[in-house]
């Protein structure tokens, strides 16, 4: 089954054809961080403005790449999958209400498509050898810019949200801790690239808050308190440091970017040991932007091997928002049931 897949949930507009799952036949991204960077942030009315302008060119240059020199590319499409939740409302409308036109206008079936599924799914684009490997039950950690939680997959496209953060998601908090030190946006990669040069015995020379949540905190049903996590704390911690101890030098902002990191890396793995020690998981997914950190993928890989479990990340390109994990869960089952989809409407809050 090939799928043209559509995605528009945040800042980067994005369409891809992917066959049977894994093989990514084109994948074209545009990213929208240089008009977000002068505010430290995603601007949403920005975002839904830029995917108005660019999402056409987007899907037209994706059927394009995919079937190069093909008369008619568009009659190898078999259906057209977009994500329609979670996300910034405007951005999702655009991704999803071109998709419902596109879809009428070539005769073709249309899949919504979760956002944090697909992050799961991205693991296995391009990795035809995960095909038949023994993966599930599998232990899945999606991580970005706008959601962490922690889902549990006990077969191929059934989830299961274990635990979730309560406020502010984990790249949230390297964002923001980014545009308080200086750093510029987006703020992960600053961060971490600072804190390498920290060495690793001195990385939590400052201690920072660990993000539990209480055992009596209202959570939705079925969700554990102790594989849910708080970053609002932490920033907190960071800005009250500063105001204290301004930073002087480079060294300064090194080591509070290599404490601040440990602390996230530590919230995340202990939570994923947790979970693994509750479950016969076989392998741990993780995906979603944050994923690229490296000492996050260092922390995780090790907590994984220490159960045996074995460790999954996606390619750097498909870490980030793309429409490759969209065409890519859709073409192998794992659209979101519906009958009517040209009825649905997107959900900005949609749970895994």
């Amino acid at each position: 089954m090939t799928v043209l897949g559509i995605e528009s949930s945040c800042d980067e507009t994005a369409a891809a054809v992917v066959r049977d799952g894994d093989v990514v036949l084109a994948s074209v991204v545009y990213s929208q961080v240089p008009l977000h960077q002068p505010y430290g942030g995603v601007v949403p009315e920005i975002a839904s403005r830029s995917h108005v302008e660019k999402v056409r060119g987007i899907v037209e240059q994706a059927v394009r790449d995919a079937f190069p020199g093909d008369p008619d590319p568009w009659a190898r499409i078999d259906a057209v999958a977009a994500t329609c939740g979670p996300g910034l409302a405007a951005a999702l409308l655009v991704g999803w209400t071109f998709a419902k036109g596109l879809a009428l206008a070539l005769g073709k079936p249309l899949l919504p498509v979760n956002h944090m599924h697909a992050h799961l799914w991205s693991v296995r684009l391009d990795r035809p050898d995960l095909r038949d490997a023994a993966l599930w039950p599998q232990l899945g950690l999606a991580v970005s810019g706008g959601h962490t939680c922690f889902v549990a997959s006990p077969e191929p496209n059934v989830f299961r949200l274990l635990g979730q953060t309560i406020d502010d998601a984990a790249g949230e908090a390297f964002d923001k801790a980014a545009k308080l030190l200086g750093l510029g946006y987006p703020g992960g990669p600053a961060i971490d690239r600072a804190a390498r040069t920290v060495p690793e015995a001195q990385r939590r020379a400052i201690a920072f808050p660990q993000g539990r949540v209480a055992p009596d905190h209202p959570l939705p049903d079925g969700l554990d308190p102790a594989l849910c996590v708080s970053f609002s704390g932490l920033k907190t911690a960071l800005l009250t440091y500063v105001r204290k101890h301004p930073p002087q030098n480079e060294a300064d902002v090194a080591q509070l970017c290599a404490s601040y990191q440990e602390a996230i890396v530590d919230v995340l793995a202990r939570r994923v040991d947790l979970a693994l020690g509750q479950g016969n998981y076989r392998s741990v997914a993780v995906g979603g932007g944050v994923s690229l950190n490296g000492r996050l993928r260092e922390a995780l890989e090790a907590v994984a091997a220490r159960h045996g479990a074995r460790f999954l990340t996606a390619k750097p390109c498909y870490c980030g928002d793309n429409a490759a994990m969209i065409a890519g869960l859709a073409s192998a089952g794992g659209a979101l049931p519906d009958d009517d989809p040209l009825a649905r409407d997107i959900d900005p809050s949609l749970p895994v």
